[in-house]
């Protein structure tokens, strides 16, 4: 009887240790299989909306922010007006680029949601998810941008829409832009 308590015991302990495992993972890591401190992988293309194509490799020694969105997602919607004016506006004619990476949706889809959103950065093309399965894994969801510095190493991450979390980010691009002016002039 004791060792079948003791074994019981052990059991729970195991199984809430587990638990709690898996819940700190999901918190801490928001579905991405990337981190900061990371180099970004760059061993893809991105497909214009308006054509052009461009990669993470041609446009190293840029702050690049890649946000992941689809024309279906309430929070992309909700966030996007914040990039276009609070990220894409202030520093377009910087050394940096913000491109939205549509999920799996077909081009006159993105076309039309770029052009909804009345928004001047662009959307990329990301049929089956691939490019977002090399930052997240695809069960997870849209609404995150990745934050690239000009080495190619990931900066800042996040994951839905907080206004803290927005701020955050911007302040990690400006000090990335001054940074970069600093050392350019």
């Amino acid at each position: 009887m004791k060792k079948r308590i003791l074994f019981l015991l052990l059991s729970c302990l195991a199984v809430g240790a587990l638990a709690q495992t898996v819940a700190t993972k999901t918190d801490d890591d928001r579905g991405y299989i990337v981190k900061v401190g990371d180099v970004a992988p760059d061993n893809f293309s991105l497909k214009l909306a308006d054509g052009k194509t461009t990669s993470l490799k041609e446009l190293r020694g840029k702050v690049v922010v890649l946000q992941f969105t689809a024309s279906w997602c309430s929070v992309c919607r909700t966030e996007m007006p914040y990039l276009q004016k609070d990220v894409w506006e202030a520093n377009q004619n910087k050394d940096f680029v913000l491109i939205g990476v549509d999920r799996d949706e077909p081009l006159e889809k993105v076309q039309k949601f770029h052009q909804d959103m009345k928004i001047t950065y662009p959307l990329a093309l990301d049929p089956g998810a691939d490019i977002f399965g090399l930052f997240a894994d695809k069960k997870s969801g849209v609404t995150r941008n990745v934050v690239i510095g000009r080495d190619g190493r990931i900066v800042f991450l996040t994951r839905l829409y907080s206004p803290a979390e927005f701020a955050a980010m911007v302040k990690v691009i400006d000090g990335l832009l001054a940074k970069t002016s600093a050392s350019v002039n």
